[in-house]
């Protein structure tokens, strides 16, 4: 029972072990433990500004990894649209040249076609003058045998030509 209810002595030595204790504790102990919480308190502060930043500096570079892939979005389809407008152009420049081309085969072939038809008609206009004097050399020399027929016949060539 001496424990639940001490007498003044054993009292009054425990409050001064204690108080003992309790000075050298708060002479020594808890300035350094007080300096090691202060510390570990910076640190954690410290580490929470830094997640902050980082957090922060994470949002940025998201940000400019979209305006990037936004940006090069953006120009694919510019290069997309000009490879499709040069596409265009060359098939259309083809096209009209093909056409040209086709027109200058067609109007060779024309004129080559006409000049051959000229050269032709003039073979057989010639060939047929041929032939005409042919007949009419076989004709006069049968016709003109006589002297009479042959001034009749020089009378009538001159009014005729007369005529023309």
């Amino acid at each position: 029972m001496e424990l639940i209810s001490p007498d003044f002595g054993y009292f009054f030595w425990m409050v001064l072990a204690f108080g003992i204790v309790f000075f050298f504790v708060a002479k020594f102990a808890f300035p350094i433990i007080g300096k090691t919480l202060k510390n570990r308190e910076q640190k954690i502060s410290e580490a929470l500004e830094q997640a902050e930043r980082t957090h922060e500096e994470m949002k940025n570079l998201q940000a400019k990894n979209e305006e990037l892939l936004q940006q090069a979005r953006v120009e694919r389809e510019e290069m997309l649209n000009e490879a499709r407008i040069t596409r265009d152009k060359i098939i259309e420049e083809a096209r009209t040249k093909a056409k040209e081309e086709t027109n200058r085969l067609v109007d060779a072939a024309k004129e080559t076609i006409e000049n051959e038809r000229k050269a032709a008609m003039t073979d057989i206009k010639n060939e047929i003058a041929n032939i005409s004097i042919k007949v009419a050399e076989k004709i006069l020399e049968r016709e003109l045998s006589k002297d009479e027929a042959q001034m009749e016949y020089i009378d009538k060539v001159i009014k005729e030509t007369e005529k023309q």
